[in-house]
């Protein structure tokens, strides 16, 4: 049985229907990639899965629990967490702090703190800078901050939108080397990225969203072999 199912999946503002019938699976222990342009629906369909956004129709079910209509908080309480495109970190708060608003739903105080030692050991560059306010730190600190932050209430899920944007070359390795390591550590990611190659290499199974709807799926192998990919829906990347 797959950790996530996504069945249908409709996202409309107003008239406009942008995600449309989207349907896809992610296994426990699966790092998933979700590719497509700007505007092909691949952020909406994650804030729908993850209840930020309402959807028209659909079924979203997770740990084999429908979860469609749930509050967002519910469903990070259920196990699965975003890290929103664009980091979202709370600039005027330290890391720490931080921290500690991602662990708000944990139950019992040393619970909470065990885990932020546990996060301030996998990113040392995050304890360097525990008590700096988070809006001083550079782009690729803010990302891993955001992943910590998510990571603070222990999901199985961890779904990331575009973790790459906006970071230099070298941080954007650092990051997919990250996700191989918590893939290896036993989470499941759902990945939205449009570096196509760097997401297809550490990914197992990719969808490919074009005008709102799924455009193809396979293997990550499959894909990165194909000329088509890029060609039809992506662009060069």
């Amino acid at each position: 049985m797959s950790l996530l199912e996504v069945e249908d999946l409709t996202v409309a503002y107003g008239p406009i229907a942008a995600v449309r019938g989207v349907g896809l699976s992610v296994a426990a222990g699966e790092i998933v990639a979700v590719l497509g342009a700007n505007g092909a629906g691949k952020s909406t369909t994650l804030q729908a899965i993850t209840g930020l956004l309402p959807a028209r129709r659909g079924r979203v079910a997770f740990d084999g629990q429908p979860v469609s209509g749930r509050p967002a908080e519910q469903i990070v309480r259920l196990g699965m967490t975003l890290v929103p495109e664009g980091r979202r970190v709370f600039a005027a708060m330290t890391v720490e702090e931080n921290l500690r608003i991602g662990g708000a739903i944990r139950r019992g105080r040393a619970d909470a703190a065990r885990t932020r030692d546990e996060m301030l050991a996998l990113f040392p560059i995050l304890a360097a800078r525990r008590h700096q306010a988070a809006g001083t730190l550079s782009g690729g600190e803010q990302q891993m901050l955001a992943i910590a932050r998510a990571l603070m209430s222990q999901p199985k899920l961890l779904l990331l939108d575009e973790p790459s944007l906006g970071l230099a070359p070298q941080v954007v390795e650092a990051i997919f080397d990250l996700l191989v390591e918590l893939r290896r550590r036993g989470l499941t990611l759902l990945v939205v990225e449009q570096n196509v190659h760097m997401a297809l290499e550490i990914a197992d199974r990719a969808y490919v969203i074009a005008h709102g709807e799924v455009a193809m799926s396979g293997t990550a192998r499959d894909l990165l072999a194909s000329d088509e990919i890029e060609r039809a829906y992506l662009g060069h990347a």
